[in-house]
């Protein structure tokens, strides 16, 4: 069995669209966690694309495993 490697997408409005400062941290959109790059890909489109026309909104993948088990 493999392990999972849990991804967490988000988004939210930004300072500066070149970077990851979020203005409203209450007001995030957590569109969800995810087994797979894959599907959280998909998701991280999907939730850009509706967004597309606002350049202050901004939605990332964050590698969870990578954060849980760095070493690895």
């Amino acid at each position: 069995m493999t392990d999972t490697k849990l991804h967490l997408v988000f988004g939210g409005r930004v300072e500066n669209p070149q970077t990851l400062k979020f203005t409203d941290l209450e007001e995030l959109d957590i569109v969800g966690m995810f087994p797979d790059y894959a599907s959280a890909e998909d998701a991280w489109r999907a939730a850009a694309q509706r967004t597309v026309d606002d350049a202050e909104m901004k939605y990332v993948v964050v590698h969870l495993h990578k954060l849980l088990q760095p070493g690895a």
